[in-house]
């Protein structure tokens, strides 16, 4: 008899496998877009280990309900979706998505270092993995922030643009409501909370390298954990998951 992934745990890896998958579908976005071809490859590999992620997780979750990875990305509806609003936002703007990434990056893998101590065999084991791509994901957008904020006063003055945009946002990253309480209590999952004191001195010296200031702008209040997303996540999982709405059961 297999057992079923306790519904708590599940919600907790469902919530942690959106922030990745999402991400992973708006990185992808740049492929043949990116300023230089280089940096198509680097991005689509971003992409890639962020998809990578996902799906371990995604696979995980999963098992409570008995639903695959493939139900779970491809026919859920969007109030179902777990991710932080900070992900799913349209980045058309290069220095939006450095920005974005350097945020999500830096909390991807503090997170990812604690979580290596989870009591739960199959998230440490994630983690011990995730932390390794996150740490190059940190430093390709630590080297970008800082080249194009210490760079030309028109590379400042956009890339500064670009902070300010994104820097409201981060606040859903610090919340703690999704997950229960049993879990962190017992080592199993990290509370979001405590790793904002890390984060934000890590943000802080990159921004400091990069002749950057921290944003003095009040913070986003958004509901992604709890399924209450922003207008662009309903276009984005119709991209997403039109074909395999379109073609139900098919595999290929």
């Amino acid at each position: 008899m297999t057992t079923r992934l306790h519904p708590d745990t599940a919600t907790y890896a469902l919530a942690l496998a959106d922030d990745a998958l999402v991400s992973a579908q708006r990185l992808g976005w740049w492929i043949s877009r990116a300023p230089m071809l280089e940096e198509d490859v680097a991005l689509a590999n971003i992409g890639l280990d962020q998809l990578g992620q996902a799906r371990a997780l995604l696979s995980y979750a999963g098992t409570a309900d008995g639903r695959d990875e493939d139900q779970l990305a491809y026919f859920r509806d969007e109030r179902e979706f777990r991710n932080v609003c900070l992900v799913e936002r349209e980045q058309a703007d290069f220095g939006v998505t450095m920005a974005r990434l350097l945020v999500l990056a830096t909390w991807q893998h503090t997170l990812y270092d604690a979580l290596r101590g989870s009591r739960d065999a199959t998230l440490a084991a994630v983690a011990a993995k995730a932390v390794k791509e996150t740490a190059y994901h940190l430093d390709h957008a630590r080297s970008w922030v800082v080249r194009l904020g210490d760079g030309t006063e028109e590379s400042h003055r956009r890339m500064q643009a670009a902070l300010d945009h994104e820097w409201p946002w981060r606040e859903e990253l610090y919340d703690s409501s999704f997950v229960a309480g049993e879990l962190i209590e017992s080592g199993v999952a990290v509370d979001p909370a405590a790793l904002r004191t890390s984060v934000e001195e890590q943000l802080e010296q990159v921004l400091a390298t990069a002749t950057l200031a921290v944003p003095d702008v009040p913070p986003v209040i958004s509901r992604g954990r709890s399924g209450l997303h922003t207008e662009s996540m309903g276009y984005l999982l119709a991209e997403m998951q039109h074909l395999a709405r379109s073609h139900p059961g098919a595999t290929w």
